[in-house]
């Protein structure tokens, strides 16, 4: 670790979760537990995997929702998520990565290189995907820093495809056996599935209470839980994460909420938003408007979807697994039209009344399909906002004149 340059980062992160989270209004008193863990970031969880090490296990790094963590809990390890969200890593990443690509890839690189994330040098491997061109080439130079396992994702979803993925996660258990030195049995992958099942019912319930008008949490709020969601203890986040709900469904039925009743409702569509990436929802939200839910990957795609936890044998169980993440609908699939669905049905069940189009500069694969997404948009009358960005604040008060514009139209 780079303390010096660690211990800068770490300066920075207190004054902007105050300014952003703390300064809200009507908190919801569960949301204390998720202050503390990004307030002990760098000290709580990375002490546990340290721990989890020091016993012989292995800590594995994932960057994307189609790695499918019950296998490496499976075998006694732990997952941890490892996107970059933040400014501080881009230039790490510049220094080997062409300045044309996507800021999500350039900290992630970044904040390995930059040795100032403990999650990122503690990680015995790193498992990536092929999801897009860019992170592809980004995984070779990583791998030059860690043993790393690329998992190869179809880029279509015949039935042949959700075969090739079930070869992946077969792939993948042979990797993960032979790295931890424990072998992924029924029994333990069965566990590990109903684990993972519940995380994404805890999250399903917390998304459900922002159905409500007024909605009980800010759409900060709910970013905020499902960004720790990728590397807190699966079990400790959901018992949590109930919690939080208990207190929010007392909330809708007392009819209390964050924002007035009748506030425009905002739906954020499109690229993953690590932490601390908070700029969008920031920005729509000190305008007076919530967030009522993410199309993401950071959002209702991390946890829409159960896997199906009857099969008892290792292959009917590979097949679960294969069916349930092909199921999610990344822009990195063709024909991608499920995701255009997903979009209508979500703005319908939310009762949305704006979406915002949201794509992190230079991701191709979103900003090509923000064309579908408009089209889809137009035809059934809801009013949009494509909005292009990276991790800078360069473009802060030019995001905000364009977001206040938005709302004003939908108050009229």
């Amino acid at each position: 670790m780079n303390v010096d340059k660690h211990d800068l980062l770490c300066e920075a992160l207190p004054d902007a979760f105050g300014g952003i989270y703390l300064s809200q209004e009507k908190r919801p008193e569960g949301m204390n537990y998720f202050n503390f863990v990004v307030a002990e970031i760098h000290g709580v969880r990375p002490t546990e995997l340290l721990e989890h090490q020091a016993r012989g296990g292995k800590v594995f790094g994932t960057f994307c929702v189609y790695v499918p963590d019950e296998v490496v809990f499976a075998a006694g390890g732990i997952a941890t998520g490892l996107c970059g969200g933040s400014q501080f890593w881009v230039p790490a990443g510049e220094s080997v990565l062409p300045v044309n690509t996507c800021p999500l890839i350039k900290a992630s690189v970044g904040a390995r290189l930059d040795r100032t994330c403990p999650f990122f040098r503690i990680a015995d491997m790193y498992v990536g995907e092929t999801t897009c061109d860019g992170k592809k080439k980004a995984w070779e130079i990583l791998a030059g820093e860690v043993p790393f396992h690329v998992m190869d994702v179809p880029q279509m979803k015949r039935p042949q495809d959700i075969g090739r993925w079930a070869d992946e996660i077969k792939g993948f258990i042979k990797v993960v056996d032979e790295f931890t030195g424990n072998r992924v049995t029924p029994e333990a992958l069965h566990q590990s599935i109903v684990m993972l099942n519940n995380k994404r019912r805890a999250l399903k319930r917390l998304y459900e209470t922002r159905k409500a008008d007024p909605v009980p949490i800010s759409g900060k709020d709910a970013l905020l839980a499902t960004e720790i969601a990728f590397y807190d203890d699966p079990s400790r986040f959901t018992e949590m994460t109930n919690n939080l709900c208990e207190e929010l469904e007392q909330r809708v039925k007392r009819g209390e909420g964050v924002f007035p009743a009748g506030a425009p409702r905002i739906m954020i569509t499109g690229t993953p938003m690590a932490i601390p990436n908070w700029k969008l929802h920031h920005l729509v939200e000190s305008a007076g408007a919530p967030v009522v839910v993410e199309e993401s990957c950071t959002g209702t795609r991390y946890f829409e979807h159960l896997v199906e936890e009857e099969p008892r044998d290792l292959d009917g169980q590979i097949i679960a697994l294969a069916e349930r993440y092909m199921k999610t609908n990344c822009a990195c699939f063709t024909p991608n039209s499920n995701r255009i669905q997903d979009i209508l049905r979500l703005a319908q069940e939310y009762r949305v009344d704006g979406i915002i189009d949201y794509n992190l500069q230079f991701c191709g694969l979103y900003s090509t399909e923000s064309y579908l997404v408009k089209q889809a948009l137009d035809a059934q009358g809801i009013p949009y906002l494509h909005i292009e960005t990276d991790y800078s604040e360069q473009d802060f008060e030019q995001l905000r004149t364009r977001v206040e514009a938005f709302l004003e139209r939908l108050r009229k």
